[in-house]
């Protein structure tokens, strides 16, 4: 049973009982909720934290809360259990990241949740070992997560959250109430923060729209397995797109293209197909040090350095061009190939004709300066995805600050809440703390800060001076090998000094 954290002036959390004391409370109704009340009840159980959605980050703050025994935290996600990606569990796709960046391990090497110990106690460890591969398939990560939700009490899944409002209450300051649907019925549930995890949704470019208006056999790549073999029913396909989800439909698609079968076509914008950098150096760039030196750059600054820095998170892996091209080279020893690839072209817009079965696309090459149109049957588009802000965000907008953009304004330790350390946010600070956010690799520390902003302390120690480099100009009259806490000499007062 896990006590409530103690009070602290800066967060309003309050002493109370232990988790486990009751259940969330069932309501028709609650004040500042729509429906009228009953009948007098009981108010909901008021937790320390309420995590909303359930994807990697989520779920590695749930597991990294499981041992804070000061902690009473729940998390509600809307899908019937874990499933990441699945319309991409291509058989041999792996992560970009090693298995270190599991959901706990570089906060707690220790901890029962990690990759290591699910391997453990599925039996598939001296495997993983003998394959001498750090990087994880991604369904293994998949089944290791689900391993993780379901040995984790405060996961909740098949809880749809609707509605979010705040109260003020005058014996503790205020809480939040979080209005779900479950089997059926409604609950509401009350807690002092809470941690928006809800993920990004599939983006689809404003040029592409036409494609999925009026029907036919366009897909995002996230639906890619379930609509395989519709795709591979038509004369032609296309995919859109640039980074890592493009390249590996492609390579899935070209396995069973040859002479006879589908036209095969790769369109993508980039100059080049672009391989992600991944020198020891560039990777010092996902740290705490360089998150700190990106948050603290004007707003117009790191716009631009994120618009820049694209082959840092978006590029393809360097194996897996390596691989498509070896693939392209052994089909093409039985003939020419139904294969197009075009690179340094935009798709500027789209339809499609019910009548002859086919997708245009209207194509332009920038540095030539020229333009055509692509027919084609199918179309896979590989482009990404962005944050969209939930709808039940809107019951607590005036508790939510936002830049001069409208975007959230996410502050150092991530949170966006008007009052410090209410409201946190998961994978949606792209524009403050940098390509970092959807990097697996940093979610455990994220994950040990907002941990640190509840409590108030650190339970997992948030690791600081982490690389060898330094981001911008600071003290250079620091000794290069000055250890965290040095101080200059001349800095120092002594007793007596003159202030």
């Amino acid at each position: 049973m896990k006590r409530r954290i103690q009070q602290h002036p800066e967060s309003g959390t309050s002493k109370g009982t232990g988790k486990g004391a009751g259940k969330d409370t069932a309501e028709s109704t609650h004040p500042g909720l729509t429906e009228p009340a009953r009948r007098p009840e009981p108010g909901p159980t008021v937790h320390d934290v309420i995590g909303i959605g359930v994807g990697p980050f989520n779920l590695g703050l749930a597991a990294l809360s499981e041992p804070v025994t000061e902690l009473d935290a729940v998390f509600f996600d809307a899908r019937p259990g874990f499933d990441w990606h699945p319309g991409m569990m291509l058989e041999t796709a792996h992560l970009q990241v090693p298995f270190m960046a599991d959901l706990v391990s570089l906060a707690d090497p220790t901890s029962r949740y990690s990759f290591l110990n699910f391997l453990k106690a599925t039996g598939r460890l001296y495997r993983f070992y003998i394959r001498e591969d750090f990087y994880p398939l991604r369904a293994e990560f998949n089944a290791y997560c689900q391993w993780v939700a379901e040995q984790l009490p405060s996961v909740r899944f098949g809880h749809e959250v609707t509605d979010i409002r705040y109260e003020q209450t005058a014996h503790d300051g205020g809480r939040y109430l979080v209005r779900t649907r479950h089997d059926g019925g409604t609950q509401v549930h009350a807690a002092r923060r809470l941690v928006l995890g809800t993920g990004t949704q599939p983006e689809i470019p404003p040029s592409c729209t036409g494609i999925l208006a009026g029907g036919g056999t366009a897909i995002h790549n996230s639906d890619y397995l379930d609509a395989k073999a519709a795709l591979q029913m038509q004369r032609s396909i296309t995919v859109v797109g640039s980074g890592q989800s493009a390249a590996e439909v492609f390579l899935d698609l070209l396995q069973d293209c040859g002479p006879g079968s589908y036209e095969l076509n790769w369109v993508t914008r980039s100059g080049r197909f672009f391989p992600l950098e991944y020198t020891k150096l560039t990777l010092e760039m996902t740290s705490p040090d360089y998150v700190d030196y990106f948050h603290a750059l004007p707003s117009g600054a790191r716009d631009r350095l994120i618009g820049s820095q694209k082959n840092l998170y978006k590029g393809i892996d360097a194996a897996l061009i390596n691989e498509i091209y070896d693939a392209l080279y052994a089909r093409s020893l039985s003939g020419p190939l139904p294969v197009r690839l075009l690179t340094g072209t935009e798709v500027t817009g789209s339809s499609y004709d019910p009548d002859a079965g086919q997708h245009r696309l209207e194509l332009h090459h920038p540095e030539q300066g020229t333009s055509g149109e692509l027919t084609t049957g199918a179309v896979v588009l590989a482009t990404g995805y962005s944050y969209r802000e939930p709808a039940f965000l809107q019951g607590i907008s005036d508790r939510i600050r936002r830049d001069s953009c409208g975007r959230f304004d996410v502050d150092r330790n991530y949170g966006i809440g008007v009052k410090p350390g209410e409201i946190f946010v998961q994978n949606a600070e792209l524009h403050t703390h940098g390509f970092t956010s959807p990097d697996l690799g940093m979610a455990a520390y994220r994950n040990s800060t907002i941990l640190r902003e509840i409590l108030g302390w650190e339970y997992y120690p948030v690791e600081t001076s982490t690389t060898f480099q330094q981001f911008g100009l600071a003290d250079l009259s620091r000794p290069a090998n000055a250890p965290a806490n040095y101080r200059a000499a001349s800095a120092v007062k002594t007793e007596g000094a003159v202030a």
